[in-house]
């Protein structure tokens, strides 16, 4: 999968997990009326937040995105829905364009071997995500 698609799913996967997250919080405070919509898609948004973190890690290295850009990218996950239009604007912009580049050792032996990949960074994130269960989410 190329970066561009793969940037395209998580981005929107992440807009989808925080519309979730609000419709929740809706429930929960506006209606008082339960917290479960917060129990489940709080926890869901978090897993796509830290994915599209670390996705947007490895597209900047890849891409050879400035500092700018790659911090805005980042920054796009806090706010509600910007992950959509940072990254529609960085497909327009050339700056998803191309495949995964083989002149990095690391890049090139993470895109070598896509299912190895996939179970690191798989890794990787679920360790994130439960260490961030443990300490407890940003309203507990």
């Amino acid at each position: 999968m190329k970066p561009q698609k793969l940037y395209r799913i998580v981005a929107d996967i992440e807009a989808v997990t925080w519309a979730l997250l609000i419709l929740g919080m809706l429930f929960k405070y506006a209606f008082d009326v339960t917290e479960v919509g917060v129990k489940i898609a709080g926890p869901v948004h978090g897993l796509a937040f830290i994915t599209f973190v670390v996705v947007t890690a490895l597209v900047w290295t890849n891409n050879r995105w400035s500092v700018g850009r790659g911090l805005l990218g980042l920054l796009s996950a806090v706010i509600p829905f910007c992950t959509i239009p940072f990254e529609r604007s960085a497909a327009r912009n050339g700056d998803l364009d191309g495949g995964w580049r083989q002149d990095n050792p690391l890049l090139a032996t993470l895109t070598g071997r896509p299912k190895m990949t996939f179970g690191v960074l798989a890794g990787i994130i679920i360790v994130i995500f439960v260490v961030m269960m443990f300490i407890g989410g940003p309203f507990s």
